[in-house]
């Protein structure tokens, strides 16, 4: 079946989106199986895990369809195909099935379980970079991202044990996490804070300087010093080379306010003023030796003395939207989603590939939509990004062999 190439529109760069290639793309391309597969946890028979789970779908330019829910795979499959949504998000699993949510009485129906999520935008790095703004990104400032998902990796296995890990690149700016660990699913509200708070570390607004200062007994925490190791392998390339944060005395001057020294703050910024060609390497250095001449001097093991750590953390760490993780019944825009910005798919990304992944050659649309011309469905650009969500839908236990659909939750 060959693709009309009219239904695909190059709208500035962005080939158009509407419901007739969104719905070529759910019926030739979108993996159902795989879908219900992670959602119903492998199941062989529908469980609540999967019957009593929101979905939410934007059709129209818009409209926003609620508290869905599908007796199988197969029911979602056919609603999808029916309504081609140009977004799909997922939600909790409730006590009821939610399309009965208006029928039950109040109290009755609440959230319960849900993959325990993270969401990570390149917009809360605007303060730092220099490369792009707003919704833009490039091959420089993504290797922010590709920080976020080292560090935050290694703190949910390393620190929380947990071991079903799927991150998803969002189409546009951003990744995120999905935890599928049934221990991370139970979460409550209470559970998920905690965990969103033991990551966060950058706090503070724009107008804060300083958004980053350990105290001697948080410097010893295990999640920090291996945090700051991850960091410290990126931090020149990306800040200094990348970024060149020191350029320009706009630039350096929002370093150098967080340099607890009023003295150091003036001589730094008059040197490197009579010298701006100095590059962000070089201003770097010198900031750091002076700093630590300055340390010992003032017998001051803290403040100057782990200046450079808590920059370089406040720079690079991960700045986690936590209101995405904290909430049971916050609903996440679906893997294997359009971003209608771009028309790429969203994508999952394999866990030894952080480093290696390109945003940019994550296909788009149009692009699947023409493959399909001279390609079978599984031979397409999306077939690599199927097979990493394919091992990861693999890598789920298995459900006990003996056990039934309605008791695979007790609510």
């Amino acid at each position: 079946m060959d693709v009309d190439e009219a239904t695909v529109v190059a709208v500035g760069g962005v080939e158009e989106i509407s419901t007739e290639t969104l719905a070529q793309y759910y019926q030739r391309l979108f993996p159902f199986s795989l879908y219900y597969q992670w959602l119903n946890y492998r199941s062989s028979e529908p469980t609540q895990a999967f019957t009593h789970r929101e979905f939410s779908f934007t059709i129209n330019d818009g409209i926003y369809l609620r508290y869905q829910s599908f007796k199988d795979g197969d029911a979602l499959q056919r609603e999808v195909h029916k309504l081609a949504p140009s977004k799909i998000d997922i939600g909790a699993v409730f006590t009821a099935q939610p399309r009965t949510a208006k029928s039950l009485q109040p109290g009755a129906f609440k959230p319960v379980s849900k993959e325990l999520v993270f969401d990570v935008d390149m917009t809360d790095y605007d303060e730092i970079r220099t490369c792009c703004q707003g919704g833009n990104i490039c091959k420089l400032c993504w290797r922010f991202m590709v920080v976020a998902m080292h560090v935050v990796d290694r703190a949910l296995r390393e620190d929380f044990g947990f071991t079903q890990l799927m991150w998803v690149y969002s189409g546009r700016r951003g990744v995120h996490c999905w935890v599928s660990d049934e221990r991370a699913r139970r979460l409550d509200d209470a559970g998920r804070r905690a965990v969103a708070g033991y990551l966060g570390l950058v706090r503070g607004g724009a107008d804060q300087s300083r958004k980053v200062n350990l105290s001697q007994r948080q410097s010893k925490h295990p999640h920090i010093i291996r945090s700051a190791e991850i960091i410290e392998e990126y931090f020149e390339s990306i800040l200094l080379v990348d970024q060149e944060i020191l350029l320009t005395r706009e630039r350096w001057t929002k370093v150098l306010a967080a340099l607890p020294d009023e003295d150091l703050r003036k001589t730094l910024d008059a040197k490197w003023s009579s010298k701006p060609d100095i590059s962000s390497v070089d201003k770097w250095s010198e900031m750091i030796d002076l700093v630590d001449k300055r340390a010992i001097r003032a017998k001051s093991k803290f403040g100057l003395a782990n200046f450079e750590r808590d920059m370089m953390l406040q720079l690079t760490y991960p700045r986690l939207d936590e209101n995405v993780t904290t909430h049971l019944n916050h609903l996440l825009k679906s893997p294997f989603c359009i971003h209608p910005k771009t028309g790429r798919v969203c994508t999952p990304i394999a866990h030894d590939k952080f480093d290696s992944f390109d945003p940019f050659q994550v296909p788009t649309l149009g692009q699947l939509l023409r493959e399909l011309n001279d390609h079978a469905p599984d031979a397409t650009s999306l077939a690599e990004y199927t097979a990493t969500f394919s091992e990861f839908v693999a890598a789920l236990p298995a459900p006990p062999q003996d056990a039934k659909s309605s008791q695979s939750l007790e609510f």
